[in-house]
């Protein structure tokens, strides 16, 4: 079965239903009053981290999930359902991305994380609420707003400890087949592994032990998408220090060094970062270096490169010679790191980016001697969210900082205990 570790879809929540238009008819009552009831919220669509899933793939042949539209208001004050939220699973260390423009929204790197991704549009008020003292029979129900849509990526990077790298058949398939419990399948061809391989590795003097990643065989241009580079080096990303395995043997007519170089340099020009990450080199296939060999290839990797400060451990995969040693050394390494899991900052908030091109205005009436913030910007953001919960009043705060409309007030020469009126809200200014 393929691995999938990437999908495109597009994303929707519901819609709000609409107020509903109603008066009371009943025996006896000649002049009921308004009793439309209020549309039910729009479904919102989550991402959620599921141990039970493993890959996106089923995310590869259905592109397009929505969350289910808020039912209208009724009569008689009934309040429309609300719609179902869209719980979509993905595998831990799914990183959503907008498609656009390919800034991460969320990084699903927490055990049992769940995030709402896009919230669905709030019900629209029924006629009831508009009732007052000069208009007793109002004819007007507010509409439910619009769901939302987005199209995201959705990136799988694997979340491990240590992660194995190098060129194609230097042994990190039999050396992970060794030492931990995955058992990939190993053949002599590039791109060997097609997919990456997670293992635990356990030791036996009880301490706690890592996660280890065979990341497939890289080639040269690897960097640039040539063979499978691309598809696999971003798994990398999230590994805090890399066993990088060489054949030391040079069994396939290559020299052990210049694989080294090259294999790091694709790293580099990926992502700066890759290259800078702690590496412990893996001088792999010394049961097939002849004695008498000069030089000697371990000798000339350790000359070469522990002076640059990386380690270098010749070891047997095949024969399990060295790899306790290997072992020790990468937990010795991993006990200097931070232990935190390497996790992609939020750089974006598609429901910030609703409204962005609705117009506002920012005003002082002298009448009411109020300030006064409204528009079709400010309309449409109010009708998703929810400003009786702590978490919604922020989100609309920040959202009216970043829009600027906090300057302008500050412009308008607004004070502290200055009264901020938006539609049917009135809030006081504080800093």
């Amino acid at each position: 079965m393929p691995f999938h570790d990437r999908a495109k879809i597009i994303i929707k929540s519901g819609k709000g239903g609409d107020g509903c238009i109603s008066f009371r008819r009943e025996k006896y009552v000649s002049h009921g009053g308004p009793d439309g009831g209020d549309g039910g919220n729009g479904g919102s669509v989550i991402f959620r981290t599921d141990k039970g899933v493993n890959t996106l793939s089923d995310y590869r042949y259905k592109r397009k999930f929505s969350a289910e539209n808020g039912e209208n208001g009724r009569k008689k004050r009934m309040h429309g359902k609300n719609g179902k939220d869209l719980i979509l699973k993905v595998p831990e260390g799914t990183v959503i991305k907008d498609a656009a423009t390919d800034k991460v929204i969320v990084d699903m790197s927490g055990e049992d994380m769940e995030v709402v991704v896009l919230r669905g549009g709030r019900g629209g008020n029924g006629n009831q609420h508009y009732a007052t003292s000069t208009m007793q029979v109002p004819k007007y129900a507010q509409p439910g707003q619009d769901g939302v849509e987005a199209e995201v990526k959705l990136e799988l990077k694997v979340i491990a400890d240590v992660g194995l790298v190098g060129f194609p058949n230097a042994g990190k398939s039999t050396l992970i087949s060794m030492v931990t419990n995955a058992k990939p399948e190993i053949a002599s061809y590039p791109f060997t592994t097609l997919h990456p391989f997670l293992g635990v590795v356990d030791f036996k003097d009880g301490e706690s032990g890592f996660v280890l990643a065979d990341i497939p065989g890289l080639i040269e241009g690897a960097s640039e998408g040539v063979g499978l580079g691309h598809e696999f080096l971003r798994h990398i990303e999230r590994c805090r220090i890399l066993i990088h395995m060489v054949d030391a043997a040079g069994t396939e007519g290559r020299d052990p060094v210049d694989d080294i170089y090259a294999i790091n340099k694709e790293l580099a020009s990926y992502n700066v970062d890759l290259s800078k990450k702690p590496q412990i080199i893996a001088a792999n296939k010394t049961d097939v270096i002849l004695p008498d060999a000069d030089p000697d290839p371990v000798k000339r990797i350790r000359d070469e490169f522990e002076p640059k400060g990386i380690k270098v451990i010749p070891i047997s995969a095949a024969t399990n010679k060295g790899l306790d040693t290997l072992m020790y050394a990468v937990r010795e390494e991993l006990g200097r790191l931070k232990g935190d899991i390497v996790t992609f900052e939020s750089e974006y908030d598609p429901m910030e980016h609703i409204a962005e091109e609705l117009p506002y205005t920012v005003e002082y009436d002298e009448s009411s001697k109020m300030y006064v913030i409204e528009g079709p910007r400010i309309e449409k953001m109010l009708g998703y969210t929810n400003l009786d919960s702590e978490k919604g009043f922020m989100f609309f705060q920040n959202f009216m900082k970043d829009i600027g409309a906090l300057e302008k007030l500050k412009e308008l020469g607004i004070n502290e205990g200055d009264t901020v009126k938006i539609y049917g809200f009135q809030f006081d200014y504080y800093e």
